[in-house]
């Protein structure tokens, strides 16, 4: 990978030749490199397999350019970019594709400006292990993984009938394990005629996601580990992969019904994703397509319920030093004691919503009293599930998203609270239905679930049996209870993680799916 001073130079170096360029009025320039590497899990103990397929890794360079240019008929705004250099041909190229593309927006401003008296906290956060990491360490992350689920089917004679430590009768059991390991690798610099000086930035992601499945026992368990560190314990995403298969043997149907549900982390962690953070953005308030819309400053979730993100704290696995357009990152309360207090934000967002006359209106209050609230700490140019890549102009995404509460639950709590309902542990297809500013939405329950008596989990939910007819406003506001424990969690090609509690909900909705096929 290029070191951060070559791609520092580059930005300085490309953006004097854009600001030297005839009708460029402003220029921002964006140098970036990503390294992915991947390696996917494929076991199954009754077929001959590798085990391990398609170790690779994939790296992507290049430069993008935002343009204002002026001309008789005003100034027009331009993005271009460049893959596979940043040379100043490359800058030229994509210069000239700025211009050609540029169209007039009135809602524009300025390219963003430094935000008074904020600065960036962290500094040397990544592990620069993780920058030049061998082939053999991404293959050894991913057989770790595997017998760290392995290890847990070989101890499971109980619950399984094995000879305890006989990997070879595992294979009667139709086991299946897949998923990836991958790391991520990210270098960024930018230069604007704001900001001249170049900032950058240097970060790293690992990620192990991980499904077993016990096919002749019609079972199903997901496991999750994300980390910043080569130390990263990826085998507990197999281990607990496998605990939740072996907890889920011999599932049962499950009936219709109104039912107070305890939604574990990655349950939490899909709806969250798909539904309220989303919603949770200035760009959906500027266009009234959010559920929440007029409703800042207002309940819109249980008493004792927060939700924030925080792209600045060391530890956390997605925090950055700077956004993608070189600004601080930082944390924005979201929603607190059950009052949305705050929005996700780029500078174009939060510049434009200053501007609108109608923004009290869709906002619920006057954006010019609630600033550092919706400050531009999320515009990044996140994309393809990882990387900050060139060849994009900065969204809006979050970073860090923390749930807790006030209280300090644990899941036995919660199991008290509930008494009799249902646990949910997995969830998938997580939509909108009716259009998204309604709140409704669909899901279906694919495993790590069960029904919960006496405050106890008893038999477990058959996969791909339940479904999930509910709203998110109904979800928000009966929040019964929250565990403290909270588990980094994070989605296929999802930009945010989640550090998501189990969540404790009155009144779901639960629907039965017809014609269920005795498989998962």
């Amino acid at each position: 990978m290029k070191t951060m001073k070559e791609l520092e130079k580059a930005a300085e170096a490309g953006l004097k030749r854009a600001l030297a360029a005839p009708g460029v009025e402003e220029a921002e320039v964006f140098v970036s490199e990503n390294g992915t590497l991947i390696t996917r899990l494929n076991y199954t103990s009754h077929v001959p397999s590798n085990g391990l397929e398609e170790p690779k890794s994939v790296e992507n360079l290049g430069v993008g350019i935002r343009a204002v240019f002026k001309g008789p008929d005003g100034r027009r705004n331009g993005f271009g970019s460049e893959s596979s250099d940043i040379s100043a041909p490359a800058v030229d190229e994509a210069l000239r594709k700025a211009r050609e593309g540029a169209v007039a927006d009135p809602d524009f401003v300025s390219l963003p400006k430094p935000q008074p008296g904020a600065r960036p906290v962290l500094e040397n956060y990544h592990d620069e292990r993780l920058m030049s990491i061998s082939a053999d360490h991404l293959v050894d992350a991913g057989w770790r993984t595997l017998e760290g689920a392995l290890d847990v089917f070989e101890s499971s004679e109980e619950l399984l009938g094995l000879a305890g430590g006989d990997r070879s009768k595992l294979a009667g059991l139709g086991l299946i394990l897949g998923g990836d390991v991958t790391m991520l690798q990210e270098r960024m610099a930018i230069a604007s005629s704001h900001m001249p000086k170049p900032q950058s930035d240097q970060s790293t992601l690992v990620m192990s996601f991980t499904t077993a499945m016990i096919e002749s026992r019609a079972a199903k368990g997901g496991g999750c580990v994300v980390g910043t560190s080569i130390e990263t314990d990826f085998a507990q995403a197999g281990r607990q992969a496998a605990r939740g298969a072996i907890a889920s043997v011999n599932g049962k149907r499950a009936p219709g019904g109104q039912y107070d549900v305890i939604f574990g982390p990655q349950a939490i962690t899909d709806i969250f994703h798909n539904l309220v953070i989303p919603g949770l953005s200035l760009e959906l308030f500027y266009a009234g397509a959010t559920p929440f819309a007029g409703k800042f400053g207002q309940r819109i979730a249980a008493s004792g319920f927060n939700v924030y993100d925080d792209g600045a704290t060391r530890g956390l696995a997605a925090s950055k030093r700077i956004t993608c357009e070189g600004l601080p990152t930082g944390r924005t309360d979201l929603i607190r004691d059950g009052e949305l207090v705050g929005l996700l934000s780029n500078d174009y967002e939060f510049q434009r919503i200053l501007r609108d006359k109608k923004a009290a209106e869709k906002l619920g209050a006057d954006p010019r009293q609630h600033r550092a609230a919706m400050a531009p700490r999320n515009g990044f140019r996140f994309g393809r599930g990882g990387g900050r890549h060139f060849d994009s102009s900065p969204g809006v995404s979050a970073t860090n998203v923390v749930i807790e509460s006030s209280a300090r639950e644990n899941r036995e709590d919660l199991l008290g609270k509930v008494k009799n309902g249902l646990y949910i542990g997995r969830i998938w297809y997580t939509y909108p239905v009716n259009g998204f500013s309604t709140g409704d939405f669909t899901c279906t329950v694919i495993g790590d679930s069960f029904v919960i008596r006496d405050g106890k989990l008893a038999e477990a939910i058959k996969p791909n049996s339940l479904r999930i007819n509910h709203n998110t406003h109904k979800v928000l506001q009966n929040v019964i209870g929250v565990t403290a424990e909270r588990q980094g969690t994070i989605l296929w090609a999802a930009d945010q993680i989640v550090y998501a509690p189990a969540v404790a909900v009155r009144g779901v909705s639960i629907n039965e799916i017809a014609g269920y096929m005795e498989s998962v």
